[in-house]
This record gives C-alpha cells, structure tokens and sequence, in this order.
C-alpha cells in the first residue's frame, strides 16, 4: 500500500465523549460537535458511533454538514446549524428537519418567512465578534424571538482553553444578563467551557475537539493513529543532502527513509525540524524539508527496516505535532488529506 493510513479508534472517541458527558452537571445534556467532517475524522462514521452510544443533539458549522448526520445517525437526532439559515438552505433545512441557529434579524426574516412553524436557536455574540446578535439587536427582538418559542439559545466561549482569562467570566455573566428569566435552554460550553466548571455548564454542552483527543482535554484517550509505509531506503554518504533546499546535511553515513506522504495530506512543512516519526517507541528524525508527498527521514539506529513508521499515535499526540507545527490541534486534525486510507476500529 503506498498511501498513507489513518486509523480512528471510534471507541476511544465514544470514550472520551462519555467523560465529558460525566464531567457535565448532572441536569446538563451532553451533545456533540461534529463540524468540518468530525475534525478530520470522518463525519458519518463519527455521528453513527456518537448516535449509537445515546448522542440526541449534534452540532454542524453548514447545512450541508447537517445533511450527512441526518443520514448517518437517523431521524429521532436534533442537528444544530451553526451558520443559520443562509440563503439556498431552506429546502435542505426543511426536508432534513435541521435546526439553524439564527444569528441576525435578516436570518430570522427569512425563516420565519420561509419556513413558518420551523424549528431553530438562536446565537447570541457575547464578545467574539464572530457569529451571533450583539446584545442591542438581541435586546430590541428578544420579546418577539422568544414569542416564536426557539430550541435553544447558545454563545461561543472565546477564551475557554485558558482557565484564568477574564473573557471568560466576562462571557458567562453577559450571557446569564442577556437571557435572564427565558424559558428555552441555553448553551455556553464547549470541550473547554466544561472543564472551566459546573457555572458554564448551563442545558447543553458541547463537546468538539476533546471528542478526537485534543487539548484542552488533557485526559483524552487518542482516537486517530496516522502509519505512513515505507517506499524506499538508502545510505546518504557523509556530505551528501536530502530533501529540497538541500537543509539538511549528513555528518556521517545515514540511512534515510523515503515515507508516501507530505504537505498535500496536511502534514505541514514547518513541523519537519522538530518533529520525528516512529517506529514502535522509537523516534526516527524526520531529515530535510517535508515535500508535497514524500518525507525523508532517519532510520540508521534501527535494527530493521521498517514497512511503515507512525507519525500520529500514543507516543506523539495531535497537540505535540502542532507544537512542532506551531499551530493548534484542531488544525493537524482537520488539515489530515483525502487520499489517506481511512480505517474505522470499534463504534
């Protein structure tokens, strides 16, 4: 096989969501984010394993999203729009039952023009300046909105994943103001809101990238596994390079390692430098640039060649990569490539 494999442990992923189900208060329903195809990992195996284990409620960031749950995880599921109600979503929003959540007078307009008696929630912006009603326009149709008896009322935490900043607090005492003594549920918490503690909690949390093994749940059980196999090895003479650029020389003889995979499977350039692939617990460095679909990397103090080394696994997590990367988990997540083989454990 010459493409790259990536393994998803959708017990672990079922795991990890019944952990912060149970780090949830008591009174709170657990749902599931499972936007930009499950953060990586596949979407409709994701919603059919969540759905299975007692997930009544996802999350999606498109209406197209909500489409492929509603497949996966059948009829009796209550599935979130995160985006609203955009213009060409009304047949899509109404065959398929999805609950968008409005964010502006303009997408109420139109649902309740378009799809009168429809279900949706409503997105409230308490600070992100991102999606949602500021709190003045909230505030001049908030009588009228709530006449029209929404799901579910919901606001994003900008700063959930560190504990002390002020926004947080600043978040949750807006949000409690601006939906004092309404009778719909309320939403605050994401994977970080829950770990902040039981005030965040509110109706509904919302669990997303600790559901794949990210941070900030550091407790996370792995869920994806990333093996890229083994084309070709050689011996690079003392100084003679590899990769483009010619960055990296060998200082003695080496035994390099050619893997099929690379930047267009969303492996980025940056981490190279720091980053080693794996063979079993043994690190192996990776050695000049990462190049668009092969990767050279160090294999001398192995005793054999390997068929395979592994880049994402129990010994070097999502967030470690992206620290090697510079970037986030959520990004090594949904950057993973199309052309890897996809293989789904349990669920």
């Amino acid at each position: 096989m010459s493409t790259a494999r990536l393994t998803v442990d959708l017990d672990a992923l079922v795991s990890n969501w019944r952990s912060l189900d149970a780090a949830s208060d008591n009174r709170t329903e657990t749902g599931a984010v499972v936007k930009a195809n499950a953060y990586g990992v596949g979407i409709q195996p994701v919603a059919r394993a969540l759905a299975k284990a007692g997930v009544k409620r996802y999350f999606v960031a498109v209406a197209e999203e909500g489409a492929a749950v509603r497949e996966a995880a059948g009829p009796n599921v209550e599935i979130n729009v995160f985006s609203g109600h955009m213009r060409g979503d009304t047949d899509m929003i109404g065959d398929l039952n999805l609950i968008p959540m409005i964010n502006s007078i303009d997408q109420m307009l139109r649902h309740v023009e378009a799809l009168p008696g429809h279900d949706f929630g409503l997105q409230l912006d308490t600070g992100m300046n991102r999606l949602g009603m500021e709190p003045d326009e909230w505030m001049a149709v908030r009588d009228s909105a709530l006449d029209l008896n929404p799901t579910l009322i919901m606001s994003h935490l900008g700063c959930a994943d560190e504990p002390e900043h002020p926004m947080n607090p600043y978040q949750l005492n807006l949000f409690n103001e601006l939906t004092r003594g309404v009778n719909v549920a309320r939403s605050l918490a994401a994977t970080g809101g829950i770990l902040l503690g039981k005030e965040y909690h509110l109706d509904v949390t919302r669990p997303g990238v600790g559901l794949y093994g990210g941070l900030p749940f550091a407790d996370a059980t792995p869920v994806v596994r990333l093996d890229l196999p083994v084309i070709q090895t050689r011996e690079v003479p003392a100084g003679e390079t590899v990769g483009y650029g010619c960055t990296w020389e060998a200082s003695e003889p080496t035994v390099i390692a050619t893997v099929a995979a690379g930047y267009a499977d969303g492996i980025h350039r940056l981490m190279g430098p720091r980053t080693s692939l794996y063979a079993g617990d043994i690190p192996c460095p990776i050695r000049g640039r990462i190049s668009m679909d092969l990767i050279g990397v160090d294999i001398t103090h192995l005793d054999e060649i390997p068929q395979g080394l592994t880049l994402l696994g129990p010994q070097q997590t999502v967030d470690v990569i992206a620290g090697n990367a510079k970037t986030i988990g959520y990004e090594v997540l949904t950057s993973l490539g199309g052309r890897m083989a996809r293989r789904y454990k349990g669920g």
